[in-house]
């Protein structure tokens, strides 16, 4: 493959989700100050942050398609981040239950030779059930969920969380919008299926 693939992300969940292209690829941990700009929109934010992670990549690495992805969720027309504990995570939980919350996953490739970016926002809305004190507590517990935008899973037990689910991809809720991508990297020039070994 002429264009070796690069994942702007330490998170396992990202890279099991880019393993499923059957491509080789790299990664590396960007370190980026996430804090929102004043008055940023979320939209804007995710795009931004996608893009500083891919563009992080120009240190480390001579060329490549650098992948980079950032994620918000936004309930009652407030950013939320990820919980970092139990305290907070049970707060965004309690605050979802029976409510729809919408995640914004950020998407950039980045062509370090060429120095171009595209970048894409991928929505997906979560109808979360009615849920007790007492089983959000047990969630927490069972997954600790504290460094996920929304306090949850959705690749494990956070399933059950859920009374839907509504979007165009269902990765992209894990943090990687595998259909988006895969027509970025083709913009590139990198076809997926015809790179099959």
């Amino acid at each position: 493959m002429k264009h070796p693939l690069i994942l702007a992300s330490s998170s396992p969940f990202r890279q099991s989700l880019l393993q499923k292209f059957n491509l080789p690829f790299d990664t590396f941990s960007p370190d980026v100050d996430e804090t929102p700009h004043i008055d940023e929109t979320p939209i804007a934010l995710v795009s931004r942050l996608s893009e500083l992670k891919a563009r992080a990549a120009t240190g480390l690495f001579k060329a490549g398609l650098v992948i980079g992805s950032d994620q918000v969720a936004i309930f009652d027309q407030q950013i939320l981040g990820k919980p970092h504990n139990k305290e907070n995570a049970i707060k965004q939980l309690s605050l979802f239950s029976g409510n729809t919350v919408t995640f914004l996953t950020g998407l950039c490739v980045y062509d370090i030779l060429s120095n171009t970016t595209k970048t894409r926002v991928e929505p997906f809305d979560v109808t979360f059930k009615s849920l007790s004190h007492e089983q959000i507590s047990a969630y927490c517990d069972a997954e600790q969920p504290y460094n996920c935008a929304g306090s949850f899973k959705s690749e494990g037990l956070g399933i059950c969380l859920f009374e839907k689910l509504n979007g165009d991809d269902p990765n992209s809720l894990i943090g990687l919008p595998l259909i988006k991508l895969s027509q970025l990297l083709t913009e590139f020039g990198v076809d997926v299926l015809s790179n099959q070994a």
